[in-house]
Order: structure tokens, then C-alpha cells, then sequence
């Protein structure tokens, strides 16, 4: 289904911007939420005023939050977790937990949908997205540590997989560069002439197979005849 957005829908679109969304998305949610209507005509013709309003209302929202962002923007958030040896968590770091944590260390309160994460299940530091507004989106740092361990031990496997990172990409920048001066021999005018050479071999090979040509079946007859007859 086509809906026309009233408001800023964050991963959608903004105000006045005509959207193609499923049908479940948009019944169930857009609509109910007054977050959009169904594109008509009629609705249509409204799109420049509704843009004009949300480009205010942005405005307005990017000014009442700026001291929310700058105040968000660079928050470190540890988390103490129990982990493997892999550094895979026993269960994960949800949204929930950091809209909690971001709560408690600012009192600022953010709704699940303005924090753009997935379920983080892996030790290391994480930068994670608050959308405030379409342009508003402070970033805050997520560090996950071993229980028992400090938060410092996070960072530490932060620079150990940036290591082995650095460590396999040299090794693929090696690879491709040894393919390519194997390819650059491979045309090079040397290879080439010795290409030619060995197809000019081949050529005459064929040359002497093919003057070797049997006697034709019928003077093989007459011969075989003449030596019956003398015999006899």
C-alpha cells in the first residue's frame, strides 16, 4: 500500500513523502499512530503543506534537543557480562538494557525505537545510534566487559581484532598481488614467443604425421595377385 508521512518515521521517511509500505505495517501501525494517511489524490494535495510543517517542526525539535545530543553524543555505557572463551555472551546486551542504562547515567529518557541496534552478543566496544530526530542521531559507546574483568579488558580485544583485521587484509593484499604478477608473466612478450613456438612445433608435427600416408587398397591387391600367380 502507497501512504503519504504526516510526521518523520525514522528507517522510513519524512514528513510529505509518499511511501510504498506492507500493508500489515502500515494498517496496524502508520495509520493508527498518525504517523501517516493512505495516498490519495485528495491527500495528495496536501504533501507541500504537510512537508513545510515538518521541515518547522524538525527545526524546532533540532534545537530542543541539542543539549539531549550533546549531552548523549560520546556516553560511555559498561555493561558487566558473564562470556566464553569466543567472547560470545551468554544470552545479550538488548536495547531495552541500554535505554535503561542511558536513563540511569543521564535521565534522559529514549523510547526502544530511537536506538538503532541489534541484540549485541559479543565482548568489545560498540558505538550505538540514538535517532533523537531524522538529524539528530548522538552516538553512545557500549562497552561490554567479562564479569569479574574491568571495562578496560573490552578495549583490549577491540585492538586485538583490529590487529587480526589489519593482519588478514595484508595477507589478501598479498594474495592479489602475487595473482597479478603471476598473470603479468603469463602475457608477457617471453611467454608469448614461447607460446608460438611451441604451436609452430606442434604444426609441423602434424605436417610429417600426415605425409605418411599408406599405400591405396587396390595397388596392395595387384601386388598380392602377381605373387599368387608366379607361386603358381
Amino acid at each position: 500500500m502507497k501512504v503519504m508521512l504526516l510526521k518523520d518515521v525514522f528507517k522510513l521517511g519524512r514528513a510529505g513523502e509518499v511511501k510504498k509500505v506492507a500493508d500489515g505495517y502500515g494498517r496496524n501501525y502508520l495509520l493508527p499512530q498518525g504517523l501517516a494517511v493512505l495516498a490519495t489524490p485528495g491527500a495528495l494535495k496536501q504533501a507541500d503543506r504537510i512537508q513545510e510543517h515538518g521541515t518547522k517542526e524538525r527545526a524546532r525539535l533540532n534545537q530542543e534537543l541539542g543539549s539531549v545530543a550533546e549531552e548523549l553524543n560520546g556516553l560511555t555505557l559498561n555493561f558487566p557480562v558473564k562470556a566464553g572463551e569466543t567472547g560470545r555472551l551468554y544470552g545479550s546486551v538488548t536495547i531495552s538494557m541500554i535505554a535503561e542504562e542511558i536513563e540511569k547515567s543521564t535521565g534522559v529518557k529514549v523510547e526502544l525505537r530511537q536506538i538503532d541496534s541489534q541484540p549485541i552478543k559479543m565482548l568489545g566496544v560498540h558505538s550505538v545510534s540514538v535517532r533523537l530526530t531524522m538529524d539528530t542521531v548522538p552516538e553512545v559507546k557500549v562497552v561490554i566487559h567479562q564479569e569479574g574483568e574491568p571495562p578496560e579488558s573490552a578495549y583490549e580485544l577491540e585492538e586485538e581484532a583490529i590487529i587480526k583485521d589489519e593482519a588478514v587484509g595484508d595477507f589478501a593484499d598479498l594474495r592479489a598481488q602475487l595473482e597479478a604478477e603471476e598473470i603479468e608473466e603469463a602475457d608477457s612478450p617471453e611467454q608469448a614467443e614461447q607460446s608460438a613456438d611451441e604451436s609452430l612445433g606442434d604444426d609441423a608435427e602434424a605436417v610429417d604425421s600426415s605425409e605418411k600416408i599408406d599405400p591405396p587398397a587396390d595397388e596392395n591387391n595387384a601386388e598380392d595377385q602377381k605373387t599368387a600367380a608366379e607361386n603358381e
